[in-house]
Formats: structure tokens, C-alpha cells, sequence
């Protein structure tokens, strides 16, 4: 079996911090690789300041290029909308019944976790790998045995920080990686 990451999200757009997370969920929940599933709508959150679809997964896309064990995909542009994970889930597993999957989620999914569309089924069928942020903290005593804390360095980065740089004109090189900053200019994304 290989053992696939499901690190759903927007990426609007995909910063450092992401890929960083990515690469210590590699290394902590022992995955062969990490899908970095570009989300078209996300049921939880209502966004105007979304790109489209289409051009997150394409800097998506270009953050990865050289990464061989992170891969973009488009998987739920495929699915109903809106986007729930149980949904992606069951379909990648009848799609790849080759992959062990493991849902890769931050603290704040998991305080919230019990809110999430079959959230219980989830649980029973998948592994869940959880990054503690340092506004969410978690109780280690009362997860489910199935449910990993991932011990990585916080990155203080977001994908609206780097938005509202953008607006303002300022530098987002330190945030993003190079690909994606050049693709944002010569398009004149989020402007």
C-alpha cells in the first residue's frame, strides 16, 4: 500500500508554510507522498477573495515542481460541490484502492473536526494527522488512537498575508516560492 497524504485546502494561494507543513507531515505520519488537493469551494468557508479555481491549482502546481513526493491535484474539481471530504475520501479510495489514506489537517480543522460533514465516519475508516497551531491546543489524552499530533516548527505565514501584500505592493518572496511570486506579477493576480 502507499501511504497518501490528503492535504485538502484553497491555496489561495500555496505559500512556504504549506509546503513546509507538507514535508514535516512526510517525515512524522511516515507517507510515501503528500496530495496537495486544491479545493474548488470549501463548504466551511465563503470566500470573494478566491481566485479561480484553475489558477490556484496552476501555482499550486508550480510550488511543487522538483518536489517529488508532494503532487497538486485537482481531484474535487471533479465531485460535487460543495467540497466535503468524505466525499473525496470514499472516491479516492474506490479510485486507488492501492493507497492507505491519511487526512492531513491543522488544529483549527480539529477543534472544529466534530462540525465536518460524516465527521464520525471519517474517523472510522482514515488516520488523521493533525499540526497543533498555538491558538488551538489540543489534548493529546482524548484523541482517538487513529489521530496523530505532527510536531513541526509554526511558521508564521498565511495565504491572507500574502494577499494583502500584494495589494499593497509589497515584497512576497520570503513567502512564497519563486515560481508562484513570478507567476502572480506577470498575471497580476490578486491585484
Amino acid at each position: 500500500m502507499i501511504k497518501t497524504g490528503i492535504y485538502g485546502g484553497s491555496f489561495n494561494p500555496i505559500h512556504n508554510g504549506h509546503i513546509a507543513l507538507a514535508k514535516a507531515f512526510l517525515r512524522q505520519a511516515a507517507l510515501d507522498e503528500v496530495w496537495f488537493v486544491v479545493s474548488p469551494q470549501n463548504p466551511f468557508k465563503v470566500n470573494d477573495h478566491l481566485l479561480d479555481d484553475r489558477w490556484r491549482l496552476r501555482l499550486t502546481k508550480a510550488a511543487l515542481q522538483g518536489e517529488t513526493r508532494l503532487m497538486a491535484s485537482d481531484y474535487e474539481f471533479h465531485l460535487p460541490k460543495p467540497s466535503y471530504m468524505w466525499h473525496t475520501l470514499q472516491s479516492m479510495s474506490r479510485e486507488y484502492p492501492d493507497r492507505e489514506f491519511t487526512l492531513l489537517i491543522g488544529g483549527d480543522n480539529w477543534t472544529t473536526f466534530h462540525r465536518w460533514y460524516h465527521a464520525d465516519d471519517i474517523l472510522s475508516h482514515y488516520s488523521l494527522a493533525v499540526y497543533p497551531r498555538k491558538d488551538n491546543p489540543i489534548d493529546t489524552a482524548t484523541l482517538p488512537p487513529n489521530v496523530q499530533l505532527i510536531n513541526a516548527e509554526l511558521l508564521d505565514i498565511s495565504s491572507t498575508e500574502v494577499r494583502h501584500r500584494i495589494t499593497k505592493g509589497q515584497d512576497i518572496s520570503h513567502l512564497v516560492p519563486p515560481r508562484v511570486a513570478e507567476l502572480i506579477t506577470k498575471n497580476h493576480l490578486y491585484f
